[in-house]
């Protein structure tokens, strides 16, 4: 029987099921090569503090997101206190606290986007993936974010999927763009 208090289902990296299901009892463990390359980074830092954002991106590299128990494991080998290292997850948009989809669409959302179209290009980004911004799609392939600016503002609207960036975008632009990333 599945126990949906304490079990936490989560989709692992390239959208698979995780290997093992987290509950409340379960201490999270970094892998070896996690654990070498975050002493590997600690070591080009006077403080350890530093090395925080790297260890944070090591763990999603490997897992393509950072789970919660990540944060003690991470602050516990950096010998830092676990609030300092959940500071840097949460003030960092680029680290993900929860499953996201194979590919992460992101779209500018700023004023100058904005007064370029960006609402028509997001209102054809949740039309084609059926899904709102801050969502994944049922099949774990993308996950759709806002951001606030893509640095693009005299190409916009822009958009990211993954590390791609897409400007001058138009609504009927979307659905070959996203046809390139299965």
């Amino acid at each position: 029987m599945h126990d949906h208090n304490n079990t936490h289902d989560h989709i692992g990296v390239q959208g698979q099921p995780a290997a093992v299901s987290l509950t409340k009892d379960t201490v999270f463990v970094l892998s070896d090569a996690e654990r070498d390359a975050i002493e590997h980074e600690k070591h080009h830092y006077e403080d350890a503090r530093a090395a925080s954002i790297e260890a944070l991106k090591i763990v999603q590299k490997q897992r393509g997101w950072v789970p919660d128990g990540a944060i003690k494991a991470i602050a516990d080998l950096l010998g830092i206190p676990d609030s300092d290292v959940e500071g840097v997850a949460t003030f960092y948009s680029q680290i993900f606290r929860q499953p996201v989809g194979r590919h992460i669409v992101r779209y500018c959302d700023s004023v100058v986007c904005h007064i370029n179209g960006y609402e028509g290009v997001k209102a054809a980004l949740e039309r084609k993936l059926s899904i709102k911004p801050g969502q994944t799609t049922f099949d774990g392939r993308f996950t759709l974010l806002p951001t606030c600016c893509l640095g693009n503002c005299d190409k916009g609207p822009s958009m990211m999927i993954d590390d791609d960036t897409h400007t001058h975008v138009k609504p009927e632009d979307i659905e070959s763009l996203l046809e390139q990333y299965q």
